[in-house]
């Protein structure tokens, strides 16, 4: 190993390792039942979120200087199955991609993390808040260095999870834990998406490494190492994950129950960098989708129809939080065109600049609120609002059915109950009904203590 080769390898050890200690003491002193204090907690994530940053700024004046544009970071196989040939490689890159989603990621948990030191001051939570924000940087941290498709899924899983329980943070209310709930159900579907693909290119390269898919060249130059009809089939299932993550056409209804969480966790999540997280898993794998014709397509087809149903939601919600998440989904979907069309480039620009002014705005949200009411009461008049200029181009029904659709959010959680949940419960429910008729049989009597468990009372409505 060179001496350059030895300090990618310190400086990429320290970015991946700050997350992860992080982590670690927040944890263990939640488990060992003695909490840090406020200014303990917010210093030990201003270090982790530094010791992150100046390393990823240092190889990238490294990599200028040297002319460099791939420096792969290995730390060895943590899994290995020799009959079935898996290998869990946990292999980290430092490219033109990972190294500014990597910075993106650093700075907006730096500032949020600074906002959310005073916006939770003596909040009964605030430890907790941060265990989990401590997840989710460790989790965007492995997601933007991930070289193999193991290591990925680590990363986005510690997104998910957190995400899920910064949405039920306030989990003495009912309603933020029946989002949560529904949140970690769209990425459960999200992510059996994402295994399979993930378990189909082992099949098809015999590895994980992104690095197998490419016949030549690093990103943005590689090509895919696989078939048109396998690109296909690959590429739908992560499209599905994608979907799911971004919270594009049909899975956008999580996305205003996301708001239920508190500010902070909205903004750094929502506005900013776990909304985006689908698009880069497009952007990393974007060789895969430009073997298929078919499925740049669909690719396209998915972001114009996620931006032109955001469009209408945002302009008929009457929660700025709510407002601005499908303003954000709009976004997403242009984005996610742009990957389609092969604008790699300008798709990760994108990225960066609505992460970063999207962020800005939900942190501002309810300090404007408070200005807009001020300005109001001393105008002694509402604030004119201007209507949509397309909207005079639409004939009354159509406006009407637009509001509707917009309003009652694209109707998108009823289609998903009545189309996907309720068909999976009428068939796992027959599959009860069988089971509990095979052990009657065999031991004579009724065998299900199950029955006479107390059920939540929106269980009995349904079973009844």
């Amino acid at each position: 190993m060179t001496p350059l080769h030895l300090l990618f390898h310190i400086l990429g050890t320290a970015v991946v390792c700050s997350p992860i200690v992080l982590l670690a003491i927040l944890g263990l002193s939640t488990l060992v039942n003695r909490p840090l204090s406020e200014t303990s907690i917010a210093r030990f994530t201003q270090a982790a979120v530094l010791f992150s940053l100046l390393p990823a700024v240092a190889i990238l004046l490294i990599m200028l200087a040297t002319d460099i544009r791939y420096v792969p970071i290995e730390l060895g196989n943590w899994v290995t199955i020799p009959e079935e040939q898996f290998q869990f490689h946990l292999k980290f890159v430092f490219d033109r991609l990972s190294i500014p989603f990597l910075m993106l990621s650093c700075v907006l948990c730096g500032v949020v993390g600074a906002f959310t030191r005073r916006y939770l001051h003596r909040e009964e939570g605030y430890g907790r808040f941060f265990l989990y924000y401590a997840m989710f940087f460790c989790g965007m941290v492995l997601s933007s260095l991930a070289s193999t498709i193991e290591t990925l899924f680590v990363g986005w899983e510690m997104v998910g999870l957190s995400s899920a329980l910064l949405v039920a943070y306030f989990h003495e209310r009912t309603n933020p834990v029946r989002n949560g709930q529904r949140v970690w159900s769209i990425y459960r579907l999200s992510d059996a998406a994402f295994l399979i693909a993930a378990i189909t290119m082992h099949h098809m390269t015999g590895e994980g490494d992104f690095g197998g898919l490419m016949s030549s060249g690093v990103w943005p130059e590689g090509t895919a190492a696989i078939t048109s009809s396998q690109a296909l089939m690959v590429g739908s299932l992560l499209l599905v994950a994608a979907a799911g993550k971004s919270a594009l056409f049909p899975f956008s209804g999580w996305l205003p129950r996301a708001m239920e969480g508190p500010t902070p966790s909205s903004a750094i999540f929502y506005g900013a960098l776990s909304v985006h997280l689908g698009a880069f898993l497009l952007l990393r794998l974007s060789p895969i989708l430009e073997a298929s014709l078919t499925l740049q397509v669909m690719v396209i087809s998915l972001g114009v129809v996620s931006a032109v149903c955001g469009a209408v939601m945002s302009r008929v919600q009457n929660d700025v939080k709510v407002s601005l998440a499908y303003a954000s989904l709009t976004q997403v979907g242009i984005i996610v065109v742009e990957i389609g069309l092969g604008l790699k480039y300008l798709a990760l620009i994108h990225i960066i600049g609505h992460a970063s002014l999207r962020t800005m705005q939900l942190l501002r949200a309810p300090t404007l609120l408070r200005d807009y009411s001020d300005l109001e009461n001393k105008m002694g008049t509402r604030l004119p609002r201007d209507a949509w200029v397309g909207a005079g181009f639409l004939p009354p029904r159509m406006q009407r059915w637009c509001y509707r659709f917009g309003f009652e959010r694209g109707f998108m959680d009823i289609a998903l109950d009545k189309w996907i949940v309720q068909p999976f419960v009428r068939v796992f429910r027959w599959c009860d009904s069988m089971e509990r008729q095979v052990t009657d049989a065999l031991s004579n009597e009724a065998s299900r203590e199950s029955d006479q468990a107390e059920l939540h009372p929106e269980d009995l409505k349904s079973a009844a």
